[in-house]
This record gives C-alpha cells, sequence and structure tokens, in this order.
C-alpha cells in the first residue's frame, strides 16, 4: 500500500514545468511508525524542499522497486524493508538514505554504502538511554523492587531496620562502551560522587578524563566495581563479551546493566550467575529472544529486572529522530551537505 503527497504531481503550471522538478523522497515507513516519525511539523517541513511519497510495506515488492527507482532519497525506519543495491537500479537515481534511528547496518546492504550516503539519527536517543541505565542503578542500588514487593505483601519494617550499601555514593560503577550513551550516562553520574570506570578499546584516556572517568582494562573494570552498565555497541568482537569467565569476575552483590544489545552477554552463563543468586541485573534488552517469550527463566528470576527494550524512550524521541532525518533531507535538497554520515569503515565499530 502507498500513500502520500502528491498535490503537485501532474498538475503543474506551464510557467512550473519550466523549472526543475523537486527532488522526490520515498518514506519507507509502515502505518503504525508513520505518525510516530512524521507528525504534520515535520511533514510540513519535508514539504517544504520536495516532493514526498510512502510506502508502508515492509517486505521487497514490485511496487516498491518502481517507487525506487523514481527516488532521489530513501527515509527509512526500524519497519522500512530491507534494502540490497540492486534495488535501487543498474544507474540508481537514490543519492541519500536517511534512517530514522541510530542502527543502520541491518537495515541495507553494505555495498550501499559504497555508492549511496547514509545517514542515521542517534543523538536522539543517547539521553534516553543514559536516563534509563541510571534509573536502573538506581532502582537496584536502592532495592526498589525489593521493597515495592515488601510493601504490597504487607511486609512491616521500623525504622529499626537499616542495612548497607543502599547509595551510590562512593562505588565503583563500571562503565563498558563511551559512545554517545556512555559519555551521557558518565554526564548522569558525575554529581552522584561514584568513581567511574570505563573499558573502552576505541576511545582514549584523555576523552575518558574529561568525563571524570578512568580507562581500564575489562578484567578491572568488572572485578573491581559494583554497578556495571553496559552501552556497547555489538559487534563481532563484542558479541557474547560477557561470558562465563568474565562474568565470574563480577563481585558477590554486584549489579549488572544491561541497555545496549542482550548479544553482549552469553545467556546460559548470565542464567547460571543469577540462579546462584551472586548478582542481581538489569535488563532492557536480551538475546537471542527478544521480545522475551513468557515463559523464560529470566521472566521467574526475582534478582532480574526487566523492561522490554524501552530505554530510548517514548514518542518524544521518536519524533526528535524523524525531525533530524528530516534535517538531513532539507541539507541535501539545499546542496548543504549532510551532518550525520555513516561510512562503510564505521560499520565495524557500530552495533
Amino acid at each position: 500500500m502507498m500513500n502520500g503527497d502528491r498535490e503537485s504531481i501532474g498538475s503543474h503550471s506551464s510557467t512550473e514545468i519550466d523549472r526543475p522538478a523537486r527532488p522526490r523522497v520515498l518514506l519507507l515507513v509502515s502505518d503504525v511508525l508513520f505518525t510516530h516519525f512524521f507528525p504534520e511539523p515535520a511533514l510540513a517541513r519535508l514539504k517544504e524542499v520536495a516532493e514526498w511519497s510512502r510506502y508502508a510495506g515492509r517486505e521487497e515488492s514490485p511496487q516498491l522497486l518502481a517507487e525506487i527507482a523514481q527516488a532521489d532519497v530513501l527515509m527509512t525506519t526500524w519497519h522500512s524493508p530491507f534494502l540490497r543495491m540492486e534495488m535501487l537500479g543498474a544507474q540508481p537515481r537514490v543519492r541519500l538514505i536517511a534512517h530514522c534511528g541510530g542502527e543502520v547496518k541491518s537495515r541495507m546492504e553494505e555495498a550501499i554504502f559504497d555508492h549511496i550516503t547514509v545517514t542515521n539519527a542517534a543523538e536522539p536517543m543517547a539521553a534516553p538511554v543514559a536516563e534509563m541505565a541510571m534509573a536502573m542503578m538506581l532502582a537496584l542500588v536502592r532495592r526498589l523492587p525489593d521493597y515495592a514487593t515488601e510493601m504490597h505483601v504487607g511486609v512491616v519494617k521500623t525504622n529499626e531496620y537499616v542495612s548497607y550499601g543502599e547509595t551510590v555514593r562512593g562505588r565503583k560503577v563500571g562503565l563498558i562502551g563511551f559512545g554517545r550513551i556512555g559519555r551521557a550516562f558518565a554526564r548522569l553520574i558525575e554529581p552522584l560522587g561514584a568513581e567511574l570506570l570505563v573499558n573502552d578499546p576505541c576511545c582514549s584516556a584523555e576523552t575518558v578524563g574529561a568525563h571524570k572517568g578512568k580507562l581500564v582494562d575489562l578484567d578491572e573494570c568488572l572485578g573491581s566495581c559494583s554497578v556495571v552498565v553496559l552501552a556497547a555497541g555489538l559487534t563481532h568482537e563484542t558479541r557474547n563479551l560477557l561470558d562465563k569467565r568474565r562474568l565470574a569476575l563480577l563481585q558477590d552483590g554486584s549489579y549488572l546493566i544491561n541497555v545496549a544489545r542482550g548479544g553482549l552477554i552469553e545467556m546460559d552463563a548470565l542464567l547460571v550467575e543469577l540462579r546462584s543468586g551472586r548478582i542481581k541485573a538489569a535488563l532492557d534488552v536480551t538475546d537471542p529472544f527478544e521480545p522475551l517469550p513468557p515463559n523464560h527463566d529470566l521472566r521467574r528470576l526475582p534478582n532480574v529486572l526487566l523492561t522490554p527494550h524501552i530505554a530510548a524512550g517514548g514518542i518524544e524521541m521518536r519524533r526528535a529522530m524523524g525531525a533530524v532525518a528530516v534535517e538531513e533531507v532539507v541539507r541535501f535538497c539545499k546542496d548543504e551537505g549532510q551532518e550525520n554520515v555513516v561510512t562503510r569503515e564505521m560499520l565495524a565499530t557500530m552495533t
């Protein structure tokens, strides 16, 4: 199914025909996500510089190929069909693919990056994901799930009850991954008085130091911190980064928080640690299952706080990402260059 803004197509005056045609933008977005990423202000902004239409399907089809052949720009989302170079034609008209999101590696063939400019819109997600990591850390350290459960089942505690370790201040907090999300988390945690240890082989000690952190190797980060936050991208090198050996390095009573990708942790090894009760975890992402099946063991463990991959926030974040992508199209139409270009070389270190 296709629908879009076609008011001016086929209805030009003789004066308009003499002018160069405006760029054509094809939105590859499902009905579900259309209004999330493209509210009326975003569509009005797009209409200022281009003609747009929409393909709502999630699979490749002859209709999609015909529409792509007539497009100068493609705008993609999480529900867009996977793009292959041959879908763009032998002599592609498409010159820009603007993705409404951060992760582009699984959205299109790598060969596309050699021929077409690709941009993403990752920045709006950094702050919401960092907020979720902070919320999860505070919930675990302050024992909010435990206290909430006790209150609901009628447990009565008086002022004589007190426990140790229910504060972030003075702790060593480990952060694995120091990209946009990691740096946003560093800014949030600084006022809390924790010592921040960072592991990221692609980051310099100077960059980490500028955010009041200390760059350390992975084993030290895991072994010396009572809170460990995962904010790294998932690559061939980082898949199952926290395997049985590395999970065993975590301190007894420590907290593991994952707001990045489930594949960073070896699931079977994590389940062994959690079943032992030695650590607690807060997971917004899981692997190999996502969404997490209703009968999965993680759902039955009392020392696991689970959320359904919602760290990036709600509708405000999606509209912000759409706005970033629209501005890339505006700059393209005005021949002003792109700001958030993703190159093929960058893919090796991206999720």
